[in-house]
């Protein structure tokens, strides 16, 4: 077979070899044929292809790494151990290539440098020169444009566009991202040619349950079985997946999918679709596929940014996240802050956890965070820390002078959430015949020190001074007035909505009395 079409045609060819070829590894012939077959490809060494017949199959053991070529089709390797010396995936084959590359079915390979050596005709041989390599349309991009995509969908939305630009017949373009996420499997970029911009789905961890996923081109290919590529043309095209029934009533007459490897082994998945008469040409494949190594190492800049922003938000929070990422990193960086600030724990945490396993425990503790933490954050708070079972957030305060800002709004709004939150967790729990469990929360605003604490190696971000230490004295003070929600003298000045004074008191540590409140509708706690 050989192909050449369009710019600075990618060229396969397949051919019989005139000579006798051996193959040599710890001493022993592995291979020796005079019908080997050779593969040129453009821009890599001849590659020998050996009939299984001229094979010691009886080296060679099956393992679980496959690639995939999308005109070749998927590779099966084999780890080849001679008297206890061993080569890992050193050998491989297409057992079930693509039409294409049908004359190498049955044939085995060998990587070369990982050989002790080759002979031809009984001479030993040094590896073949690489095939004449040609201008790759795309690579200009790469160099000059990729790099400055600032996200990953505008690097597709880039990518796409320099297909198209190069008379790629693309209907649909696809790239699917795994994430370490808590709450997300993957995200997915969609691009279609009659489509303005760039389509982004954030896919949930129970994808991977449901037949959208289990019944597509993708589980296969996160499981590390290569690459799917089926023509949708003609009555007798190859429909295995509901979703190339789909592509075909739409207009599409070829379909690839390819797996984009990350450096540290992540599969991930690009697509490509056309609608093009006779599909995509290997030429046209031969030159993305030369260059998915540079493009997937771009994609995992792209994907290691969003990961730590994402691990950043999620252990930090939303707001300290991105200051951590734009540099507040060393220790003594800090800011002043004006803020409303949140102290809640849970009741008689001890008891609870010596009455109870720890696994139940844990899930009481989760489901605790769930309605405190869960409350703030909904309100646009700021959740620093879980200490033990306590709870520690903050609502940050734009404008100091500020009589009444929302942010204190934003906090009472909180409260009242996370009650209604610990009720139903306390019906709940009472219908499965467990006690309620109690709680208390505080809120107190003033100025704040924000930021990094600890030993050069192990940093904190968090709160500190004079008025967070009032915070937590004021938390504390929940059970000795029989309260379930305290609000200080400050915080009670920030707001519009009427509260229940419950006299001036002393709290530990802190010098002189103030005057506390609760909600005017709190019960006893």
């Amino acid at each position: 077979m050989t192909t050449a079409s369009g710019y600075g045609a990618y060229q396969i060819c397949f051919e019989p070899c005139d000579a006798r070829i051996s193959v040599e590894f710890n001493g022993r012939l592995v291979a020796d044929s005079s019908r080997v077959m050779v593969l040129r490809e453009t821009g890599l060494p001849a590659t020998y292809y050996f009939p299984r017949e001229d094979v010691h199959m009886d080296w060679l053991r099956p393992s679980e790494h496959h690639t995939h070529c999308p005109f070749k089709g998927n590779a099966s390797y084999w780890t080849l151990e001679v008297a206890g010396k061993c080569a890992e995936n050193a050998v491989w084959s297409y057992e079930d290539p693509y039409d294409e590359a049908a004359q190498v079915r049955n044939y085995i390979a060998f990587y070369w440098g990982r050989m002790d050596a080759w002979y031809r005709n009984g001479q030993r041989q040094a590896e073949p020169a690489v095939s004449d390599r040609t201008a790759n349309p795309y690579l200009g991009w790469l160099l000059r444009d990729a790099w400055q995509a600032y996200e990953a969908g505008q690097l597709v939305e880039s990518f796409a566009g320099r297909l198209v630009d190069g008379k790629l017949p693309l209907q649909r373009f696809g790239l699917l991202i795994r994430t370490l996420h808590p709450q997300l499997f993957a995200v997915s970029y969609q691009w279609q040619r009659d489509r303005a911009g760039v389509r982004e789905i954030q896919q949930s961890h129970d994808l991977l349950l449901r037949s959208e996923y289990l019944d597509s081109p993708y589980a296969p290919i996160l499981q590390g079985v290569g690459g799917v590529r089926r023509r949708l043309e003609g009555e007798d095209c190859q429909l295995d997946f509901p979703v190339l029934r789909e592509l075909r009533d739409a207009g599409a007459t070829d379909y690839v999918a390819m797996p984009l490897l990350f450096s540290d082994g992540q599969i991930n998945i690009i697509t490509l679709v056309s609608d093009r008469r006779g599909g995509f040409t290997t030429s046209e494949l031969g030159h993305i596929h030369e260059i998915l190594p540079l493009l997937s190492r771009l994609f995992e800049v792209q994907a290691l940014k969003r990961t730590a922003q994402v691990l950043l938000e999620t252990y930090l929070g939303g707001y300290t996240g991105p200051r951590v990422l734009g540099g507040l990193i060393r220790r003594g960086d800090s800011e002043d802050i004006h803020a409303v600030v949140w102290f809640s724990d849970l009741r008689d945490s001890t008891s609870i956890s010596e009455s109870m396993p720890r696994v139940r425990y844990l899930e009481l503790l989760n489901a605790f965070f769930d309605c405190m933490a869960g409350a703030v954050m909904e309100q646009g708070g700021e959740v620093l820390k879980f200490v033990g079972d306590a709870v520690v957030a903050i609502f940050p305060i734009e404008e100091p002078n500020e009589p009444c800002p929302a942010a204190a709004e934003r906090a009472l709004a909180a409260v009242r959430d996370a009650r209604t939150r610990m009720a139903a967790l306390n019906r709940q729990r009472r219908a499965m015949g467990d006690p309620a469990v109690g709680y208390g929360i505080a809120l107190h605003r003033g100025e704040f020190t924000y930021g990094n604490i600890g030993t050069a190696r192990r940093l904190d971000f968090t709160v500190i001074g004079a008025a967070a230490n009032e915070a937590s004295r004021l938390e504390g003070m929940c059970r000795q007035l029989g309260q379930r929600i305290l609000l200080s003298q400050a915080f009670a000045a920030s707001c519009r909505q009427p509260l229940r004074s419950l006299g001036r008191h002393r709290l530990r540590g802190v010098e002189g009395s103030q005057e506390l409140f609760t909600l005017a509708d709190a019960g006893p706690g």
